[in-house]
């Protein structure tokens, strides 16, 4: 039950920093945005290090920095596509792809789930289709762009979580602090190749690093929700993550929510009371 709260716990920050990180790319190019949210992640993760404790072991080093570099990746597709929009159909799509990889994974290491368990994962799948799909068919419709876009922003997302997971479990944050790192500096080194491309405009600081500051929480959550539970039963459960971007769209962008998304929202809870009794 710790490990299903602390997913839950998870994919509500995901879903809040995805929704601030999306509505800051849409005001200056996604690095301007990227380049303040990595160092406000880092800087959390630094501050959480005594309290938490972090060891640096070669395998927790190569572990982070693998994941600090999917994070680069994610950072800037994720906010990429988020900003392109519309932020309903894209949000469940890079979710379905992030969940793919960490379950397939997480079964490929032995975990087994119970009858529920078997019930609860695919079900959980349909919800994050269902709360995401407002718009339907008379709706504004992703480009071909904006839908690799997603692809992309999920595998890369998938492959962080699957990197993070891989690190020794007594390595406290070790593996954050090293990830965020090597996202900054890969992030702030692509702002210095690509400076002259990016615009003139300022990125909104306090919505970037609000966004960098929860997906920083997020990460924590999602590494002591896996160091005790099941892998592919938390990655599903973080994948459910577009419930809060599409509240928070339908607060601040007034998108509607639509009578599939509430019954989406219902067959969440369903499949996490299954999970919960696998």
């Amino acid at each position: 039950m710790i490990a299903l709260l602390l997913a839950l716990g998870s994919s509500l920050a995901y879903g809040c920093a995805d929704f601030l990180g999306g509505l800051g790319a849409r005001k200056a190019h996604v690095l301007r945005t990227v380049m303040i949210a990595a160092p406000a992640s880092l800087t959390v993760e630094l501050l959480l290090w005594p309290f938490l404790g972090a060891s640096f072991a070669p395998a927790t080093l190569a572990w982070g920095a693998a994941s600090g570099v999917a994070s680069a990746i994610a950072f800037v597709l994720l906010y990429r596509t988020l900003a392109i929009g519309p932020m309903n159909v894209l949000s469940p799509v890079t979710a379905l792809v992030s969940a793919m990889l960490p379950v397939g994974v997480g079964l490929s290491q032995g975990e087994h789930l119970g009858p529920a368990g078997l019930i609860g994962l695919p079900l959980a799948l349909v919800a994050v289709v269902l709360v995401s799909a407002g718009h339907g068919a008379g709706g504004a419709r992703p480009s071909r762009t904006a839908l690799l876009l997603a692809f992309g922003a999920g595998a890369a997302i998938a492959l962080q979580l699957v990197f993070l997971h891989q690190a020794p479990s007594d390595s406290g944050v070790g593996p954050l602090i090293t990830g965020r790192a090597v996202s900054s500096a890969v992030t702030l080194a692509a702002v210095g190749l690509l400076f002259r491309r990016l615009g003139p405009q300022k990125p909104a600081y306090a919505t970037s690093a609000t966004a960098g500051v929860l997906d920083s929480i997020a990460n924590l959550l999602f590494l002591l929700a896996a160091r005790g539970g099941d892998l592919a039963v938390v990655a599903v459960i973080i994948a459910l993550y577009p419930a809060g971007t599409v509240l928070l769209a339908r607060t601040v962008l007034a998108e509607r929510i639509h009578r599939g998304q509430l019954i989406g929202l219902g067959t969440a809870a369903v499949a996490v009371g299954l999970l919960a009794l696998a």
